[in-house]
């Protein structure tokens, strides 16, 4: 992706003020009644599967908790979390995490180059709330646990290989992961309420097998220089990783992390605000905060996993709220990509682009029964900004 700077102006339904509190470039404030009025245009009244989507999108349901997936025999897991895709020949594989505990775990699903699905099956058995994760340059899907002192798995896609516990990478209450090729790190996010932002420097390129815990250290607010502290013993026992770092800046139940050019972004659920983390100078700023919303009209709450698209588009998945994906472009507008309808008592998980960009999966973890065995895997299609 060409490097963007998002959240720095224009707001759908929201005051700029929610953006560090400082109008850089002039606000163009959209009308908040109606939803959708961002870079696709309003949403269009549900679909046959309770989804409102800009015109031109459509979307289908590829898999559903108890239910086998397409004309296989694998039965699709509990609880669909995290996700992400990868390119397979002409095809793809969509990843999706399983956030029960115990038999937590993840599967996937297989794509033709048309979009056929030809496999599901499972890639990671007998692990605790596999919440979020985080895909490698290799080509890995990275599971983690959502427990304390849970792990981070990594897993072959293909379920060829066996899955790898990397504790070298901590035992901690793990959300998310985003690697960063440039600095040859990870990032990783802790769902606590004073949980800490993490980067793991792994000896050897590729080989997360060892290497080096750090957590981030900065001083009092929310934008300014950062340094780091290394974690001395990421097992965590008796000190937790989060206390083993003085002067470690604590956020309030980290959730999704995306990297791209130079900049980690990440989500708090306990505040509602996004964040980015330049990597290149070293800085952290507060991106996004719903509490600064003037008129109580903020786009998006409930902040959870977060993707992006090649357009420089970022896709920040709500827990709870009113069920949307929303979108935050480069020209800084925040608006709802998409909602779903009649499924309040769930949430959006495991937003992925297909290689090509031209689909988007996610899930609604609990649909409509509000269970765990309620969970929904759908595909979005539509004119995707290049």
């Amino acid at each position: 992706m060409e490097r963007r700077s998002f959240l720095r102006g224009t707001v759908i339904g929201a005051s700029a003020a929610a953006f560090g509190g400082t109008l850089w470039r002039g606000a163009a404030i959209a009308d908040p009644a109606q939803p959708g009025t961002g870079p696709y245009g309003p949403l269009a009244p549900s679909d046959a599967n309770g989804i409102r989507l800009p015109e031109g999108f459509t979307s289908r349901v590829v898999a559903r908790t108890g239910e086998r997936v397409g004309s296989t025999s694998y039965t699709w897991h509990r609880a669909p979390d995290g996700g992400a895709c990868y390119a397979d020949g002409s095809g793809w594989i969509y990843v999706s995490n399983s956030e029960v505990n115990p038999s937590g775990g993840a599967s996937a699903i297989a794509f033709s180059a048309t979009g056929a699905i030809t496999g599901a099956y499972r890639i990671l058995s007998s692990t605790r709330q596999n919440c979020a994760g985080g895909k490698t340059p290799w080509d890995t899907w990275l599971s983690c646990e959502e427990v304390d002192r849970g792990y981070v798995y990594e897993t072959d896609p293909w379920g060829v290989r066996a899955a790898a516990r990397r504790p070298a990478m901590g035992r901690f209450k793990h959300e998310a992961a985003a690697a960063d090729p440039v600095r040859k790190v990870i990032y990783l996010t802790e769902d606590v309420g004073d949980g800490c932002f993490y980067r793991f420097t792994p000896d050897t390129w590729g080989d997360l097998s060892s290497g080096t815990l750090e957590a981030l250290r900065m001083g009092s607010g929310t934008s300014g220089p950062v340094t780091w502290g290394e974690v001395y013993d990421p097992d965590g026992r008796p000190t937790a990783t989060r206390d083993q770092v003085s002067g470690a800046k604590r956020f309030s139940g980290g959730e999704g992390c995306f990297y791209a050019d130079d900049t980690c972004w990440f989500t708090t659920k306990g505040d509602n605000r996004v964040w980015q983390y330049n990597a290149a100078a070293q800085t952290i700023e507060l991106a996004y905060d719903d509490s600064l919303v003037q008129g109580g009209s903020a786009p998006l709450t409930g902040v959870d996993n977060v993707t992006g698209a090649a357009s420089g588009d970022l896709y920040v998945a709500e827990d709870g709220g009113n069920m949307e994906i929303c979108v935050i472009t480069p020209d800084d507008v925040v608006a709802p990509f998409l909602r779903v309808e009649g499924q309040s008592g769930s949430e959006i998980t495991g937003p992925a682009f297909s290689p090509d960009g031209s689909r988007l999966y996610f899930s609604s973890q609990r649909g409509t029964s509000g269970s765990s065995y309620g969970g929904i895997t759908y595909e979005v299609t539509g004119p995707f900004r290049a």
